[in-house]
């Protein structure tokens, strides 16, 4: 028996065009009131916010919008003695906003501006016997953690702090009959995981590691009569695969196994034209993290409005080419 296949319908009026003066003035404003509900309810993911923003503002190139000084002191007051981030002051650090500080920090071109060593040997620390990373000293174990630990070493060019080997063995260890990845061995392939551990793999060199045809035709069955894509079947398309998937296809050099034009649509419907910014489906309220890959959905499908991105780092091309990372990609 068939199941109906779950996706939204996009309305004749839904926007075009990129609108994208008011994407900047949304992200420009966001935060500027402390006392905002939504501002106080997201502490908990802070450092990961301002780095979705700045990199949205670099992306259309304007970066200098934002305060510079304030958001240079507000990572360093999130650094620990650990060498960690955490989201906010005074909140643990985590392997996921220290990927965030980090990125930030390299954007900002900024990176001496913390203490580094304390970093390097903090994510070091995190690594176990079996090459997988904890996200921070409680213990939880994720394949996002083993590409926060490679990307955030890779940036800081110290990727010889960790066992590379088990790190990678421990990725292809999480590989699926599907051509996927899941959160550990064993567990469901997700766009989100397939990414990190696609990524993890192009930073280290063992992209060859992936049967490319498998998991891109995997990857292309994620998109829907309404061009979205959505990270596993049966589920709804959200625009942050757009980021996850796409920049997966990028990578592993399928990306041109996907309609571009209904992807296109899709996205450019999911803008806010009176606030600005773009949402998870068309109608929705916006919020920066889909703003960030609504932009880099775009810039991966060739846009001129919006700078390259690297499908690696989520970070602008010309940045990474900066730092002279070598990338293994098909």
């Amino acid at each position: 028996m068939s199941t109906l296949m779950r996706d939204v319908k996009i309305k004749p009026d839904a926007p075009h065009t990129l609108l994208l003066q008011k994407h900047a003035d949304y992200i420009s404003s966001y935060g500027s009131n402390d006392d905002d509900y939504e501002y106080i309810v997201t502490e908990y993911l802070r450092l990961s916010g301002v780095y979705w923003g700045l990199t949205a503002m670099d992306l259309m190139g304007q970066l200098q919008r934002m305060d510079k000084d304030k958001i240079l002191k507000f990572v360093k007051e999130c650094q620990h003695k650990s060498g960690g981030f955490g989201a906010c002051q005074q909140h643990d650090a985590h392997l996921l906003y220290t990927l965030s500080a980090i990125q930030v920090l390299v954007l900002y071109e900024a990176v001496d501006s913390v203490d580094i060593d304390k970093t390097v040997e903090y994510v070091s620390s995190l690594q176990q016997e079996d090459g997988s990373f904890q996200g921070d000293e409680w213990g939880e174990i994720d394949t996002r953690f083993s590409f926060c630990a490679v990307a955030c070493l890779a940036l800081l060019g110290r990727l010889e702090a960790i066992d590379v080997g088990k790190a990678v063995q421990f990725v292809v260890s999480c590989m699926n009959f599907d051509g996927g990845f899941g959160v550990r061995p064993g567990s469901e392939s997700h766009a989100g995981q397939i990414y990190c551990c696609v990524g993890t793999l192009a930073i280290t060199g063992h992209l060859h590691r992936v049967n490319a045809d498998l998991l891109g035709w995997w990857l292309c069955e994620r998109q829907l009569p309404s061009g979205g894509l959505n990270g596993r079947p049966e589920k709804l398309p959200d625009l942050c695969y757009s980021w996850w998937v796409l920049a997966s296809l990028k990578i592993i050099g399928r990306i041109h196994w996907i309609d571009k034009d209904k992807l296109l649509s899709y996205i450019m419907a999911c803008q806010d034209e009176e606030t600005g910014g773009f949402c998870d489906r068309p109608g929705d309220v916006v919020d920066p993290f889909h703003t960030l890959f609504g932009l880099t959905g775009l810039s991966l499908l060739g846009s001129g409005e919006v700078k390259p991105v690297n499908p690696v780092f989520c970070m602008p091309e010309e940045t990474v080419q900066r730092l002279n990372i070598r990338l293994q990609m098909n």
